[in-house]
């Protein structure tokens, strides 16, 4: 189900062309996003097709948010999962009626109120403050909010870069507090518990151990309803499912992962119950890339640097997970200056953009056959969490064009 190594190698050629005939057509140095929208399309809808009846696949837009992208995946994906009144808007801009999942922690009585008026589906409750909020609010519009309660587990859960849960942390609701929770939840005519949201950790590379977590959000979430006399319709075990990029060939296994949702976790859960899937870096990073263009090479205490048109503010996702992301290198043969034209040949290079910080890395320490002034990097797996993340302003440079390829 996911892009083989060797497809993605057909890929980067096929991008490469694009890179070469656009750099063909303008003056300044290229720096660009680059989407290939039908293979965005193509892989989501397998996806969706792939899961068992009782589970969705909702789009987190936090990954990426750009109106192009949420109004390819609209009609493929169940729904879409945000964290903002203003990521609430930007759906509602592209869809009336699709439905909206709506987490976060210090959601703000205006995002709860937006979320009723906008016909949010479920409200992710973060806290009894929150809860308090939202029943006071539905209760001035004579209305119902369908919530699922988000609880942090005490596990133990399987390690992945980011733990929300099984830890202290800003996210969700102790899971030593819910009898307590429950039983004030008596005290709120407007408030209607349909399921727990168990969004616990990010970036899980191991497929086997995530359908093992998924049994036991199945299995705590059955024990709670029989416990606390609810009718459990949803269980929302959030995304979490990682991109590798460190090993571009090794990713997570989705048919596997599909196959152990349909045989063993279908086994532990409730009747009638729906699970939710909230996926954002697994449905668009593969099919993005970042596209620059190197400005420089200068060696500095021994140090081999390539300076690329772009950097950190318009792709943060390297420093912010602090490794060192993978590229391609598409070789521009055209040199039409008269002076020199710097270049490295076997040669471990650390790639950096212009800003004045040293923190302002993509790549460490990647050896590398041949890189010139004037080539382009291509990072890879790049559709998620860049652009959107991003602090874009930083130093006034320009933005990178943003290029949706059909």
């Amino acid at each position: 189900m996911s892009i083989t190594f060797t497809g993605q190698k057909q890929e980067i050629a096929r991008i490469a062309d694009v890179i070469r005939e656009r750099k063909q057509q303008q003056n300044g140095p290229f720096c660009a996003y680059l989407h290939n929208m039908t293979a965005l399309r193509k892989q989501t809808a397998d996806r969706v097709r792939s899961l068992p009846e009782f589970c969705k696949l909702f789009y987190a837009i936090k990954a990426n948010s750009e109106e192009t992208i949420l109004r390819a995946l609209a009609s493929i994906v169940n729904g879409f999962e945000v964290a903002s009144l203003g990521e609430v808007v930007k759906v509602r801009q592209v869809s009336p009626d699709i439905p909206i999942l709506f987490g976060g922690p210090g959601k703000t009585e205006a995002e709860l109120e937006g979320a009723l008026l906008h016909n949010v589906q479920l409200i992710h409750a973060e806290s009894v403050h929150e809860l308090n909020k939202l029943n006071a609010i539905a209760g001035r519009y004579g209305r119902t909010a369908s919530v699922l309660l988000r609880i942090n587990l005490k596990g133990p859960l399987p390690k992945a870069t980011l733990a929300m849960g099984g830890r202290p942390t800003q996210f969700g609701i102790d899971e030593s507090q819910l009898p307590q929770v429950m039983e004030h939840i008596k005290e709120l005519p407007h408030i209607r518990v349909e399921g727990f949201h168990f969004h616990s950790l990010s970036n899980n590379l191991d497929a086997a151990q995530h359908v093992q977590l998924v049994q036991y959000y199945c299995v705590i979430a059955r024990q709670w309803a029989e416990e606390y006399g609810l009718e459990l319709r949803y269980l929302n075990a959030g995304g979490g499912l990682g991109v590798n990029y460190s090993e571009l060939e090794q990713q997570f296994d989705w048919s596997l992962f599909v196959n152990g949702l349909e045989q063993e976790v279908v086994k532990e859960k409730s009747d009638g119950l729906t699970i939710l899937f909230e996926c954002g870096r697994y449905i668009t990073a593969s099919t993005g890339y970042y596209a620059a263009e190197v400005l420089d090479i200068k060696r500095n205490h021994g140090k081999s640097y390539v300076i690329v048109r772009g950097g950190t503010h318009h792709f943060r996702l390297p420093v912010s997970w602090q490794h060192s992301h993978p590229f391609e290198l598409v070789p521009i043969d055209d040199w039409p200056h008269s002076y020199e034209r710097p270049s490295l040949t076997q040669a471990a290079i650390t790639v950096v953009g212009q800003l004045c910080t040293p923190k302002d890395i993509l790549a460490q320490d990647v050896e590398v056959a041949q890189v010139r002034v004037g080539d382009v990097l291509l990072f890879e797996f790049a559709g998620a969490y860049g652009w959107a993340i991003s602090h874009h302003d930083f130093l006034s440079h320009p933005h990178p064009e943003h290029i949706y390829l059909e």
